[in-house]
């Protein structure tokens, strides 16, 4: 056995686990953990300007590939606590990523201490696993947990707390001798599934719901081939968007209060069966659940027990691994399709089409200031199926979502239950890191874009190039639509007249000047017949100078966008498409 210290053992098993993206911020009590990483040169490390930051660096880059798991790095006291929003996004949705905090010495811990905070009391309720390691030789029997647990069951992140003086402590460690722990994925049965498939096909007009588990699994090729020998319609929820392509007859269109499409809404009014697969039943996909539920039988295929019956008791609940449970299923259609018994329901995908090819919001708008339809509709146009589109929340997201395509798993990588206002810059160069020659465009409001606007240094400093389109109008504008209730507008607006910007116009801050001086490239458009030419010139200076470029569009101050409290009721605040004209990126043209 050789001796080594705790950090040079702890480095080595990140390696051997197949974790090696590190993004974070050095300090005096994890300063040892760097040593070993600089030492072992197996970790790549990105240095950010924020830890909340690192954090949703480490979280974008576990989203934007299989098997990725993002490690974030900081010292004692305020750095880990600034990693606690990271941890709640990533464990909203699912997404394992490591945390490792320096802290206090053992002795000290109770002697409150400079930067001594109990971090892993703070940390435990928005984890998997959390904890301050007081004993040198349990470092790697907890970051061996740490790896099992984030990967086992449903994924969600951990953290791990180091007082410096474990991390200098001598232990006997030997990397060749330490194997990962099996992970852990509950499996679904032939009898159960057996009985789910008895329901679907006992349906006249069944939908599955297209969970993000499904791409937490990496199963989304099995869906689509299930989905085209059943064919049976494909809704996808926010977080499974991708699983299906937008493009395939099967995708019936996303379902909800506002990431919804009128389309998607209508056909799931019109279904009676519906089988869920790794989702959450999410209160913006249902709305009212007398409504969501009303004439139709549910199934729900979960990979955590403890989530099926939450939010509704389906008629069958099923424990397992969305993939696992998806060949199952797929063994069984395939012998029911050679045996010839399963029902036809070319009827019902038809009716689900022809809904998909006239049930369409309007986007060709050519108003000034610009409307915000019209720039999705043009980032259709710009960006081709091969994009990853990074977003978090906001009416940006929402009518980005509303109003995109997207033609694959892990093409829309969303902070959808958290939202925190922030992720979408430093979550978009996490993705960048992890898939190097995808094509990255961010979506943001101005205040999204401004709250953690200072990582697009980071960007600039290690070249992660990607394109960030920034929709400005100068207010909170899903606040101030939410105020509409209570018949105000209360500090949702950010506009103010920039002495140092004359031409922002009153929009306040100026995006471009902020953008440059932290090394970026900027556009600014202000007409909609300029978006064309404004993407095209963003993609060639992303390939020259290998930098982030932010794309400023100057939107109209106030426009309601799409949302309801009821799938069957979701208010539509501007036109309509009557035409194919109106809405010329349409997947299917207006009929």
């Amino acid at each position: 056995m050789a001796k080594m210290r705790t950090v040079d053992a702890a480095v080595a098993i990140l390696e051997k686990e197949g974790a090696t993206e590190a993004f974070g911020l050095p300090g005096a009590a994890i300063n040892p953990f760097y040593s070993a990483m600089r030492a072992h040169g197996g970790i790549r490390h990105t240095l950010a300007r924020h830890v909340e930051g690192a954090s949703h660096m480490a979280d974008g880059y576990s989203r934007a590939a299989d098997g990725n798991i993002g490690i974030c790095i900081g010292t004692s006291g305020p750095a880990g606590t600034d990693m606690i929003t990271g941890l709640y996004a990533a464990q909203a949705d699912s997404i394992p990523i490591l945390c490792i905090t320096g802290q206090a010495p053992v002795a000290k811990l109770h002697k409150e201490d400079f930067q001594a905070v109990d971090i892993e009391s703070i940390a435990k309720p928005l984890t998997k696993f959390a904890m301050t390691i007081l004993e040198p030789g349990q470092v790697p029997g907890a970051f061996q947990k740490a790896f099992q647990l984030m990967r086992s069951g449903r994924p969600g992140p951990v953290l791990l707390d180091l007082p410096i003086d474990v991390q200098m402590a001598d232990i006997e460690f030997d990397i060749d001798a330490y194997e990962p722990l099996p992970v852990e994925k509950p499996k679904a049965s032939r009898k159960q599934l057996e009985k789910a498939l008895d329901l679907l096909t006992a349906a006249k007009h069944p939908l599955i719901v297209a969970g993000g588990g499904i791409i937490n699994a990496g199963a989304s090729a099995q869906l689509v081939e299930l989905a085209e020998i059943l064919n049976v319609p494909v809704i996808p929820t926010l977080m499974g968007w991708g699983a299906i392509p937008d493009d395939h007859q099967l995708m019936a269109g996303m379902v909800g209060l506002q990431t919804s499409h009128r389309y998607g809404n209508e056909t799931f009014l019109q279904s009676d069966f519906v089988i869920g697969i790794g989702n959450r039943w999410a209160n913006r996909h249902t709305g009212g659940l007398d409504t969501y539920t009303a004439g139709r039988k549910f199934v729900h295929i979960d990979i955590e027990p403890t989530q099926i019956g939450r939010v509704f008791s389906p008629d069958l609940g099923i424990a397992s691994d969305a993939g696992a449970a998806l060949d199952g299923l797929l063994e069984l259609a395939r012998e029911r399709q050679a045996a010839k018994t399963l029902p036809d329901y070319s009827g019902w995908v038809a009716e689900c089409q022809e809904r998909k090819g006239s049930l369409h919001r309007k986007t060709n708008f050519d108003n000034v200031p610009i409307k915000p339809q019209r720039v999705y509709q043009e980032m259709n146009k710009a960006f081709g199926r091969d994009t990853t589109y990074v977003s978090t929340i906001g009416l940006s997201q929402i009518a980005g979502a509303q109003m995109l395509h997207v033609f694959g798993a892990r093409k829309w990588i969303n902070a959808g239950q958290a939202g925190p206002l922030g992720w979408t810059a430093p979550a978009a160069l996490g993705v960048v890191r992890g898939t190097p020659d995808a094509t990255v465009v961010a979506l943001s409001g101005d205040y999204d874009f401004q709250f953690m606007i200072e990582e697009l240094a980071v960007g600039a400093q290690f070249n992660l190039p990607y394109i960030h389109v920034v929709v400005n109008n100068s207010y909170l504008g899903l606040i101030r639509q939410s105020q509409r209730g209570f018949n105000m507008e209360q500090n949702v607006s950010l506009a103010f007249e920039n002495i140092n910007s004359p031409e922002t116009n009153g929009y306040g801050v100026d995006h471009i000047k902020v953008a440059e001086g932290l090394g970026c490239k900027a556009i600014r458009v202000e007409d909609p017949n300029d978006l064309p030419a404004a993407f095209d010139k963003a993609k060639a200076l992303m390939g020259e100078f290998k930098v982030p470029v932010v794309v400023e569009v100057i939107l109209e101050k106030i426009t309601n966008i799409s949302m309801g409290v009821e799938i069957n009721g979701v208010n539509e605040f501007e036109e309509l498409a009557e035409t194919a004209a109106d809405a010329p990126t349409a997947i299917l043209a207006k009929a």
